[in-house]
């Protein structure tokens, strides 16, 4: 029987399996949204499928084979920022077991991070460092910092911290010509869900896969890597693949340009895995994946493909 026009060739099998070796923590929705962006089009069900074959061999070159009141809906960049902080463990860490050592929380056990979040692209608008867990007037600055860099949001979504549920925090917001602060629902898992998860992929795909430095300018650096890297590089699953960077200043997202299309007998007309895009010259086409990394750091990919001569 002649091999179905909709079947990849294997080169495809081992870009796909590669990119998961070289990024475990990828998922097969994120590597079919990475893959687009970079100009290969794949549904996540078929990434799926790919992932559970056995290893194909590298090919050779040629080969042919909410809180209460009215609900809050952000309809533009810079309308609903969320902030929070959490602790990030430095080298040192939480595993000293003597007292008193084993109580605080604070530099150098670890660093305290404050996040300022944009809801509707998903950018982060700033990070904070702290030695230890921050103040009202602590966070107020920086929060300061970020808007005087960036733009001034109308709202503020925030959780009950006693840093955030004050009343100095709220003379803050109201003299800065912001709305007050709306607040998440007390012991409601997903008040700040945003925020949240955010911070859940910078732990596990930045500080736990890292040695949390032990001096602010070098942890400074790297976190600004990795807020660069997640605002311009990595898809989001809630923007349909889209980067933060491309919602927020309002550019042509990546997977919307001309794919790449490597089954030679596939009809230039026919549908491909969304995002529908146009071929690129011509059906079986080959190419090359290329990872690079920000800044040189392993765990922060930058997918390319490049078309073989």
């Amino acid at each position: 029987m002649p091999t179905p026009v909709n079947r990849f060739p294997d080169f495809v099998r081992y870009s796909v399996q590669r990119l998961k070796t070289l990024c475990p923590t990828m998922g097969k929705v994120k590597i079919a949204q990475t893959l687009a962006r970079a100009g290969l089009h794949l549904g996540a069900t078929t990434v799926g499928r790919i992932l559970r074959e056995d290893a194909k061999p590298r090919p050779r070159p040629h080969d042919d084979a909410q809180s209460s009141g009215r609900r809050i809906i952000a309809r533009n960049c810079d309308h609903t920022w969320h902030v929070d902080f959490t602790a990030v463990p430095t080298g040192l860490g939480f595993w000293v077991p003597w007292l008193p050592l084993a109580l605080p929380q604070r530099y150098p056990f670890c660093w305290w991070v404050g996040v300022v979040v944009d809801h509707f692209s998903r950018r982060t608008m700033g990070i904070g460092v702290f030695t230890k867990r921050p103040n009202c007037q602590q966070f107020c600055s920086f929060l300061g910092r970020t808007i005087a860099r960036t733009a001034k949001p109308k709202y503020l979504i925030c959780d009950r911290d006693k840093i955030f549920d004050c009343s100095a925090f709220r003379r803050w917001v109201k003299r800065k010509g912001i709305k007050p602060p709306r607040y998440g629902a007390v012991g409601k898992h997903g008040s700040g869900a945003v925020v949240e998860r955010f911070i859940l992929t910078m732990k596990n795909e930045f500080t736990r896969r890292i040695t949390v430095p032990l001096r602010r300018p070098s942890f400074l650096r790297e976190i600004r890597c990795f807020q660069d890297w997640f605002n311009e590089h990595r898809p989001h699953t809630t923007l349909g693949g889209r980067t933060p960077n491309e919602v927020y200043f309002q550019r042509r997202p990546a997977d919307r340009r001309p794919r790449v299309e490597p089954r030679k007998d596939w009809p230039r007309g026919s549908p491909c895995a969304q995002p529908q895009t146009l071929v690129a010259g011509k059906p079986g086409d080959r190419f090359t994946l290329r990872v690079d990394f920000q800044q040189g750091r392993r765990h922060l990919p930058i997918v390319t493909l490049q078309r073989a001569a």
